[in-house]
């Protein structure tokens, strides 16, 4: 579904990603994991076109998408959660959801999004501002999700979020994946959380691919050797 070949990325002078290679499958949920400042962002922001790729290739259901705009991207697919969530934080919850409907979509908000976070439902009319952390991320994920992607990117979902909500989080997106059938790419440096919910790791290293493995046979101290400062 995710096909990334050989990609360049990074910022003025200094290039940051070098020849990045992975692919993620139809309904797989895969982790870019590494400490800060080895890339993932960078990465993210280059799938969604915030980056322009200074090389290689993203394909999207075979289709290239590696030049097109980000709202070429949107339609073809792609939803992002950025790192810190990004909330219209004077809108309220369903006016935060309603920003990321197609027209098409007649601005109703699908049942599927309260089933899956109800205390959205809850606080509908609540502004984003006031919501917690947790219910940030929650209401982040829901924005993207109404946009209908094949590719749902999320970047660092866990940070400044209490464990318990963490857990929520987790059991959400294999939710999400089951009703959607999508696929997932989430970075992330808490270990815990990417083998509770990914399918398998990837782990970067300055702006480099060094290791790969399945999250059932991934071994701790192997990948945490990594993560650590």
């Amino acid at each position: 579904m995710l096909k990334v070949s050989e990609l360049k990325s990074g910022y003025g002078q200094s290039q940051v990603i070098h020849e990045v290679s992975f692919h993620a499958d139809q309904a797989e949920i895969v982790a870019l994991m590494g400490r800060n400042g080895m890339g993932k962002t960078t990465i993210f922001k280059t799938l969604m076109g915030i980056l322009p790729a200074r090389g290689g290739k993203i394909e999207v259901k075979g289709k290239e998408i590696t030049a097109l705009p980000i709202h070429e991207r949107v339609s073809s697919g792609v939803a992002y959660v950025p790192q810190g969530r990004m909330m219209f934080s004077t809108l309220t919850v369903e006016e935060n959801i309603k920003t990321g409907l197609s027209k098409e979509a007649g601005g109703g908000i699908p049942d599927e999004i309260y089933a899956l976070f109800p205390v959205l439902f809850d606080m509908r009319r609540r502004k984003a501002g006031n919501l917690s952390g947790g219910q940030q991320q929650q209401l982040a994920i829901s924005r993207a999700l109404v946009t209908n992607p094949k590719v749902l990117l999320l970047d660092e979902p866990t940070e400044g979020i209490q464990p318990s909500i963490i857990k929520d989080i987790a059991k959400s997106l294999r939710e999400i994946r089951k009703l959607k059938n999508i696929t997932i790419l989430v970075s992330e440096q808490v270990l815990s959380f990417a083998l509770d919910v990914a399918d398998r790791l990837l782990v970067i290293d300055r702006g480099r691919l060094v290791h790969e493995v399945g999250a059932a046979d991934a071994d701790a101290a192997s990948v945490s050797r990594y993560l650590s400062v």
